[in-house]
């Protein structure tokens, strides 16, 4: 009977962490389809990730004062996760919605988990399996299809390079070297990494995009939604409860009840839920070479996600476990 109940709890448990990690999907998929109206409207890119993650710190405030002794003993993982899980994914992203459909950035940003395979055979110098370098070969080959290279790329060379930028900065995450816990062995909770991580960001942020600048005139009034106005602060708010702070903490949550690689593929999603919510609230139609291409780039960081090898158990903070799901959201995006 005790066997029974441990396997039932576990299941439960698993299928607790698959629900969290959905919704996780879910919201952050949700980010661009909410923020290029903001975009479109006026607002700067840099604007729109600052109000994002000012917002998201300011409702995490309490949880970093409940951990605010983690600055002092964990320096350098807070401001990894602030510069490149914070400023620098999101930063790119938003950047690249405003020059490039919402699917085709977040496809390309979605290249990161392939991308970190060439970090780990020619930095680390570590072996990865055939499996792996498959998975890079086919997201490579979907890539092309999304940016339909046979056209000479048929979106903004430089959106697709804020895109790219997107997925190198998850990279400089994924590769944070800081392998151990504390000196008496507890790693630092992982909701305490996200609100320094988010006031960090806000900090940086605020004195690359000068919000004193901004047009705030413009969240008075309403966004368009492919031809529907939509109230600019509703969108706002959507950014910043659902696609920021419920993204995050639903994200960590997940990945205590399930495997990093698991929650990882569940999260890769995101990409689909994207684009679809981008085709049906935004009217961005992909040709079906594109939609292909599409999937075959997520067919690709599946088998280079999972084919990747484990490495030892180490904290799970600090080793790439609950930062490495955040990260690959983008964090997003």
């Amino acid at each position: 009977m005790p066997v029974h109940t441990s396997e039932s709890s576990a299941a439960g448990g698993r299928g607790a962490g698959l629900g969290l990690a959905l919704v996780s999907a879910l919201a952050f998929g949700g980010s661009g389809v909410a923020a290029k109206p903001l975009i479109e409207s006026g607002l700067d890119p840099l604007h729109v990730v600052w109000l994002r993650v000012a917002g998201a710190a300011l409702v995490m405030l309490p949880l970093a004062w409940r951990h605010r002794a983690l600055p002092r003993r964990r320096p350098a993982l807070l401001l990894g996760f602030g510069l490149f899980a914070v400023v620098g994914v999101q930063a790119c992203y938003f950047a690249a919605l405003s020059r490039i459909p919402v699917g085709v950035a977040l496809l390309v940003e979605y290249l990161a988990p392939a991308l970190v395979l060439g970090w780990v055979r020619f930095v680390q110098r570590r072996p990865v399996t055939r499996a792996a370098v498959f998975g890079v070969v086919l997201a490579a080959g979907g890539l092309a299809c999304v940016v339909e290279v046979w056209s000479g790329l048929g979106f903004d060379a430089l959106g697709l390079a804020f895109a790219l930028a997107a997925a190198c900065c998850q990279v400089g995450y994924f590769i944070l070297s800081d392998p151990g816990g504390e000196a008496g062995g507890k790693p630092p909770d992982p909701l305490g990494v996200i609100a320094h991580g988010l006031l960090v960001g806000a900090a940086v942020l605020t004195v690359v995009a000068r919000p004193w600048e901004m047009r705030w005139d413009a969240l008075t009034g309403s966004a368009r939604m492919n031809h529907t106005a939509v109230p600019a602060l509703a969108l706002l708010a959507w950014i910043v409860l659902v696609a920021t702070v419920v993204a995050y903490v639903t994200g960590v949550l997940s990945v205590r009840r399930l495997s990093p690689q698991v929650a990882g593929v569940v999260a890769c999603l995101e990409a689909v839920i994207a684009t679809v919510l981008a085709w049906v609230l935004l009217g961005e139609h992909l040709s079906a070479p594109q939609v292909f291409g599409g999937v075959v780039v997520l067919v690709g960081a599946f088998t280079a996600q999972s084919a990747t090898p484990a490495p030892a158990p180490v904290a799970p903070v600090a080793a790439g476990g609950p930062e490495r799901e955040l990260s690959g959201r983008r964090t997003r995006a």
